[in-house]
């Protein structure tokens, strides 16, 4: 076979060249077998479980260690879901009601379950459909005694599979893996996610035949073209190696950065802070030498367990993000759950539209209690670091007045109780283009604004950035966008305030030098994007 090219979906960018590796599948057909000791095949299906939360457990305390607490927790969510009792009871009823073995009981469980998980109209929901055959799978091979593909032992390679597992991904030693190429699988998936913070070229969606495809192949995978070449011609492995050799300079180029303030030619400064999801990624945060951190999501605190989290909790988990980061600053955003991030105990009712619907700040402020048990628990840490509090999803003047009332109510709980507190900055996020408009009412009432891009873009254009189908029609450049942002900081600016981006424009280097004209004071990034963005501000030219 000559040439050939395909093109997908870019998931992480950079160039890569070497051999190819396909990781199959090891088809695992399950018979389905009679058994005569239904009691004896309930026992290996519970020494079967009890292995596979050993393995999990593994791969959860690799993955910390290689890509941090945050983006690990899936191996503990695989835990959970072991444990589910709608689960375990399936896979038991299977075994008692039909006698027949473990390994084919959960096989049909784990089919039943994923399927209904990807009919479900969530995106969050669709996604844990893979969750669970991966699950069944790992159940599966204990039972057969077949065992997963050994990824440890690989070459150095760029890895060709139909769809990756989770736990395949963290599997692999990350030096050896140039680049991952998939068939299958979404942008948004935990595979992906890994991908992008292992720092990994990496292409989804790619129409290949695997069958048709060899290990040993030679391939270039082109992350920013979003193009895989199989069996290049000479001409094309010279212009990927001289292509690898400039990022490999580049990289090194960046490194020369940390240490140096983000100060334009002409003398102004632009502070970049990093974007987070929880108090684990602060490693990352010091690693690219960010100024501080722009946004941290408070979410993680919520999701995933079966009840609020106490002031108490919060409190320790607030402080202790302060006083890692010293005096950087560090901007808290309140509770900004709904949409697609969800969770049981706050009971939320079936919504036709999530996105315009009982979310964030609006929650707060139908039930203060939530807020004010947050409120209390940010205004103690202040005491320990350089704090700012910022609520999400403003539409109305009226919403922040509610919130310095709710303030003053927390202020005199704290001194009558006489337990110590600081009153920290406090601004809002312009995702709304209401919000936009009544700007220069909002800026006298508040310190500073952080634009969220990516919900100001979808309000603004009416398109759900979820959808593939609209890809074509989404563009986050559109003029619209850009007045709204200018408008923005032209009305912070008039109050004396400061105003960020903390959306995924923030990092668009294509933008970079307009915010600066702009005026723009902060752009809050992820770790990754710190040096980068830093770089096209010192060498700004006007």
């Amino acid at each position: 076979m000559g040439m050939q090219e395909f093109q997908g979906k870019t998931v992480y960018k950079g160039t890569a060249m070497g051999k190819v590796v396909i990781l199959k599948e090891k088809d695992c057909v399950v018979k389905r077998i009679h058994i005569n000791d239904v009691q004896a095949e309930m026992a290996r299906y519970e020494q079967a479980s009890k292995e596979a939360a050993r393995q999990l457990r593994v791969l959860y305390d690799k993955a910390c260690r290689e890509v941090g607490e945050a983006n690990a927790a899936i191996f503990e969510v695989h835990r959970m879901m072991l444990d589910d009792e709608d689960y375990m009871d399936a896979i038991r009823n299977i075994i008692e009601t039909e006698s027949v073995n473990a390994a084919y009981a959960v096989a049909v469980t784990g089919d039943n379950f994923a399927e209904m998980f990807a009919a479900m109209d969530d995106d969050y929901m669709k996604a844990r459909s893979a969750d669970i055959k991966d699950i069944s799978d790992r159940l599966v091979h204990i039972l057969e005694g077949t065992g997963e593909a050994d990824l440890s032992g690989m070459e150095a390679a760029v890895v060709i599979a139909d769809d990756l597992s989770p736990s395949q991904t963290v599997q692999m030693d990350k030096e050896k893996i140039l680049a991952i190429v998939t068939v299958h699988g979404s942008a948004n998936s935990h595979t992906a996610i890994l991908a992008r913070t292992m720092n990994i070229p990496a292409l989804i969606g790619v129409p290949l035949h695997l069958e048709e495809i060899s290990s040993g192949m030679k391939a270039i995978v082109d992350g920013s073209a979003g193009r895989v070449i199989l069996e290049p011609t000479e001409t094309q492995c010279q212009e990927a190696e001289e292509k690898i050799a400039a990022e490999h300079r580049q990289a090194s180029r960046l490194q020369e950065l940390k240490g140096r303030p983000s100060v334009t030619p002409d003398g102004r400064r632009i502070h970049v802070y990093a974007n987070i999801g929880s108090a684990s990624d602060i490693g990352y945060v010091l690693e690219n030498d960010a100024e501080g951190i722009g946004l941290f999501r408070s979410e993680f605190l919520y999701l995933g367990r079966e009840d609020f989290p106490a002031e108490e909790e919060q409190f320790q988990a607030y402080r202790q993000v302060l006083q890692m980061m010293a005096d950087k600053k560090v901007i808290i955003r309140t509770l900004d759950i709904g949409a697609d991030k969800k969770a049981d105990y706050f009971h939320f009712e079936k919504e036709e539209n999530p996105a315009m619907g009982y979310r964030a700040i609006r929650i707060c402020l139908k039930q203060p209690e939530i807020f004010k048990t947050q409120l209390r628990a940010l205004l103690r840490a202040a005491v320990y670091g350089n704090l700012s509090i910022m609520y999400p999803m403003i539409i109305a003047v009226e919403e922040v007045q509610r919130i310095a009332v709710i303030m003053k109510e927390v202020r005199q709980e704290l001194e009558q109780a006489e337990i110590p507190f600081a009153i920290p900055e406090q601004g809002i996020m312009i995702e709304t283009p209401a919000a936009v408009m009544i700007s220069d009412k909002l800026a006298q009432l508040v310190d500073f604004f952080s634009i969220g891009t990516n919900d100001l873009t979808q309000y603004t254009l009416a398109i759900d950035r979820q959808n593939e189908k609209l890809d074509d029609f989404y563009n986050p450049h559109h003029e619209a966008v850009l007045r709204m942002i200018r408008m923005v900081v032209d009305n912070a600016h008039k109050y004396g305030k400061w105003a960020g981006i903390c959306g995924e424009l923030g990092a668009d280097l294509a933008l970079t030098e307009e915010f600066i004209r702009m005026g723009l004071d902060e752009l809050s990034v992820s770790p990754a994007m710190v040096l980068p963005v830093r770089e096209k501000i010192i060498t700004f030219a006007k």
